[in-house]
């Protein structure tokens, strides 16, 4: 089992041991190994990092550099380009691997890193415990000459933005769309405006400002509030917001509604029933709101959950042999498009739904009736089993049946932080807030009692 590696590659705030200088050059170092053992071309290894925008990059993107050329590992740059953009290449430009330095949707002073196979997909979890194994050893250089070589792709955000470009129908155009792009001060901020506006929309830009301090602050998919205000100010048609490393989206209609990604994959979703393609089912996560499961079902589509992370998305999605699948916070999958979650992507097949049926992306995702969800965090001792606790397993016991078969109650420790995670959803909104608020009480009482 992986010690640093979590759903999502390895992230922590900068000073963390694991985000030290000497950590990151060893990881490169491990990393080169494993897939220098793996390697049976005739060229020697090849790597290709990407970042976004917070300013610890360069730290932990030259450390990652070193440790991969020291074990004799080649490292191409491309210096911010979105996560998805790292995926892209690295399948296209049939490389051993990809690196993103990111902490995707986190404040700058969080970094991680991640990597994705040759076939653009996220690491298996034998090859990340082989990194690890390989991180126990000393980094001892190859030779002079056997060092790897390093250089920079100076038309990677050219590539990645045709290859967003090509995933749009070539018989529909956005000319006379308005859309206001957030861009979070984030990796998309020199790719989304070039690809939007050569599909024919007008643009209006805002989060576009990196300075290395500002990624993901008061703006992007996690702070919608910004892109509404802007939409209304522009009188735009639709607002379409990104995250830090933009594997993420969210959107805002003029009348500033905000569609988070269980709405956007519905609309994916109906638009390729329309268009005859077989969806024979979709792969939500725990946290996927039960009104989008019931909306697919009378389409005939049934809904598969994972646990919380686009990464268990993916691997159930290639287990079924399905194609759509994603996460209420933005991750999004479209298989037949990419082999990652992408904010780009995802936005414009939404696009390419309205455009084709002209409509509204309120009218087109009506028949989905989402419920009201709400989600609570309790500081919790880590380690410590709710269910141990008679209690809280009481409580929710009680409240399980009071909603019956109209709502959900989930419970479950962060992976990260020492919280208890308490989700509730049902129908009505006031029944929600009470519920969520009485196991929040009793979780916090009891929380306390073990501090004791």
């Amino acid at each position: 089992m992986a010690r640093w590696f979590g759903t999502d590659g390895i992230r922590g705030r900068i000073g963390d041991p694991h985000l030290a200088p000497d950590f990151v050059v060893r990881l490169g170092f491990a990393a080169g190994k494993v897939l220098a053992r793996a390697h049976t071309g005739l060229r020697r290894p090849t790597v290709v990092i990407g970042k976004d925008t917070r300013v610890s990059g360069y730290l932990l993107e030259a450390a990652l550099e070193a440790g991969l050329a020291s074990s004799g590992v080649d490292v191409l740059l491309t210096g911010p380009l979105p996560t998805p953009g790292i995926a892209y290449l690295t399948r296209a430009m049939r490389l051993d691997a990809g690196i993103v330095v990111s902490a995707s949707h986190n404040p700058y002073y969080d970094n991680g890193i991640k990597f994705f196979s040759a076939a653009g997909t996220k690491l298996d979890d034998a090859l990340e415990v082989q990194i690890e194994e390989w991180l126990e050893a000393p980094v001892e250089s190859v030779t002079a000459d056997a060092l790897g070589k390093a250089k920079r792709i100076d038309d990677a955000s050219g590539r990645y933005i045709e290859f967003c470009k090509n995933t749009f129908p070539a018989d529909l155009t956005l000319d006379g769309w308005h859309l206001v792009l957030d861009c979070a001060h984030g990796a998309t901020y020199q790719v989304a405006p070039h690809v939007f506006h050569e599909l024919g929309a007008k643009t209006t830009v805002i989060g576009a400002e990196p300075d290395g301090f500002n990624i993901n602050r008061a703006v992007g998919a996690t702070h919608p509030d910004a892109l509404q205000r802007a939409v209304e100010a522009h009188q735009a048609d639709l607002g379409i917001a990104f995250d830090g490393d933009g594997d993420r989206v969210v959107m805002i209609d003029r009348e500033g509604r905000l569609y988070d990604g269980d709405a956007l994959l519905f609309a994916i979703v109906r638009d390729r029933l329309a268009a005859g393609v077989a969806v024979p089912g979709v792969v939500g996560t725990v946290m996927t709101n039960l009104g989008l499961e019931r909306a697919l079902a009378a389409y005939g589509v049934p809904l598969e959950r994972t646990a919380v992370g686009d990464r268990f998305v993916a691997e159930r999605l290639r287990e079924r042999g399905w194609c759509y699948g994603g996460e209420n916070s933005g991750h999004i999958l479209c298989l037949d498009k990419h082999t990652t979650g992408d904010g780009i992507v995802s936005a414009l097949q939404v696009l390419a739904a309205l455009v084709r049926h002209e409509t509204t992306l309120a009218e087109w995702t009506a028949p989905l009736q989402t419920y009201p969800q709400r989600l609570r965090n309790v500081v919790w001792p880590k380690g410590e089993d709710w269910q141990a606790h008679g209690a809280l397993r009481d409580a929710v016991a009680r409240a399980q049946s009071e909603l019956a078969d109209r709502g959900r109650i989930l419970i479950r420790p962060s992976g990260t932080e020492p919280l208890l995670r308490i989700m509730v959803e049902g129908e009505e909104a006031a029944v929600v807030d009470a519920i969520v608020a009485a196991l929040a009480e009793t979780a916090e009482r009891i929380a306390e009692q073990v501090r004791r």
